[in-house]
């Protein structure tokens, strides 16, 4: 592989894979991997949790969208998001002007096994966690629909084997690898 002509943004819930996939795609194209998450962290010197819970939802995706629309103008690689980001109108319009969405699919039982031993998901601090999270993916799914190129996870899949079908689904669209193979 040799590079991509447009960052790669990963969207999809919590537990889908987008950090763990996004660092194996990029070190696979030779690109750098982003996170923005990461960046929100690094910039206000907090994790998202102490985030959500000292300014509020509302603040940290404020800062998200920034963080988002900076890395898609100064960066080409491969952007994991958090998982809400995509549901912001304005995140979803600046990716598909700026990069193409991938969507990493995997249903809730996937997705429950990967963050139910987790305490980083402030979303999920409830009640009734694996609740919440159902309410969340049925909520969230319409608008991860909207992603450019869908890549379908299922289990037992390795990181390795997932990352492998988000390369075929890059050729199988064009236009995005610069060797476009």
């Amino acid at each position: 592989m040799t590079g991509l002509r447009k960052t790669v943004a990963l969207v999809g819930m919590m537990g889908a894979g987008k950090t763990a996939v996004g660092k194996v795609l990029a070190t696979r194209l030779g690109v750098p991997f982003l996170d923005s998450d990461q960046e929100i962290e690094k910039a206000a010197d907090r994790s998202i949790a102490e985030i959500f819970t000292r300014d509020g939802e509302a603040f940290f995706r404020a800062r998200e969208t920034e963080v988002i629309g900076r890395l898609l103008d100064t960066e080409r690689g491969i952007l994991s998001t958090g998982g809400g980001a995509f549901l912001s109108e304005i995140n979803r319009a600046t990716i598909a002007e700026k990069g193409i969405a991938v969507w990493l699919k995997a249903d809730l039982d996937l997705l429950w096994s990967r963050v139910k031993h987790k305490n980083t998901r402030p979303l999920l601090r409830t009640a009734n966690p694996y609740e919440t999270l159902r309410e969340l993916v049925a909520a969230r799914t319409p608008s991860y629909e909207m992603a450019g190129i869908v890549v379908e996870s299922e289990p037992g899949l390795s990181i390795e084997a997932m990352a492998d079908k988000v390369i075929d689904a890059l050729k199988a669209h064009g236009g995005i690898l610069e060797d476009n193979q």
